[in-house]
C-alpha cells in the first residue's frame, strides 16, 4: 500500500510537503504508520471534507489503506496540497 500511495501521488505530480521535495519518505518508512508531511490545517481539511482520519501531525495508518481506497486518499492529498 505504501508503494501504491506513492505511485498515485507521483502520477498526479502532487507536490510533496517534505523537506526532500519528493514522496520517497512514504516508501522509505516501515511499520503500520507513516508520516505524510501534511500539516495540521491540511489534516483538518482531510478529516472534514474527505473523511480521511489521521493524527494532527500527519501520521496515517498504512493498514487503513487498501486497493479500493488508495486512489481516493491520494487524490484527496493532492487536492488539499494544491488547493484544488
Amino acid at each position: 500500500m505504501r508503494q501504491a500511495l506513492f505511485d498515485e501521488l507521483v502520477k498526479m505530480k502532487t507536490p510533496s510537503p517534505s523537506v526532500t521535495g519528493n514522496w520517497n519518505h512514504i516508501v522509505d518508512q516501515i511499520g503500520m504508520f507513516a508520516f505524510t508531511g501534511l500539516n495540521q490545517k491540511q489534516v483538518e481539511i482531510l478529516k472534514s471534507k474527505y473523511h480521511i482520519y489521521m493524527t494532527s501531525n500527519g501520521r496515517i495508518s498504512i493498514a487503513g489503506l487498501n486497493s479500493k481506497n488508495v486512489a481516493y486518499v491520494a487524490k484527496a492529498f493532492h487536492e488539499v496540497i494544491t488547493g484544488q
